[in-house]
């Protein structure tokens, strides 16, 4: 691995952590994902789970969970886990920009993994309260993103 790739892998490994918090606490920070057209359209825009998976036979493939949809129940945040599934990029080419990554992606669009604010910042922390309702198996399973659909609770 080149220290390029390295440099990127830690960035990013280190905005979905909340490693980039001006207060030093990580609840107060996390990622959110920026996907743009070749034109410069934005087409996607979603906080990040704090998980993430550089595939291992595959140094080109990153596993990240956007996290869309959910409600407000009255009695929590709730999200459907079919619904905050795992994607993944491929990537062509990634580097350390600014306060980001910034990754051409295999499809020719343009991902930008950056610090969340605003509405993604607080889609985050809906996520982090409803994560602590799940069991510690269920919670391993999200955080190893090797599955496609949600079987259990909360699909």
């Amino acid at each position: 691995m080149t220290a390029t790739q390295q440099q990127w892998r830690q960035r990013f490994s280190d905005l979905l952590a909340g490693n980039h918090s001006a207060t030093g606490d990580p609840v107060d920070a996390g990622a959110r994902l920026v996907v743009s057209d070749p034109d410069g359209t934005e087409v996607f825009r979603a906080a990040l789970a704090r998980h993430h998976r550089f595939e291992d036979d595959d140094d080109q493939v990153i596993w990240i969970r956007p996290l869309v949809g959910g409600q407000d129940t009255g009695s929590g945040y709730l999200f459907n886990l079919n619904l905050a599934r795992r994607r993944s990029l491929s990537v062509a080419r990634a580097d350390v920009v600014d306060d980001g990554v910034e990754i051409d992606l295999s499809s020719g669009q343009k991902a930008r993994i950056e610090p969340a604010d605003g509405p993604e910042l607080e889609q985050l922390i809906r996520w982090e309260d409803f994560a602590n309702r799940l069991t510690p198996e269920e919670d391993a399973a999200l955080a190893r993103l090797d599955a496609d659909s949600w079987h259990g609770r909360y699909a």
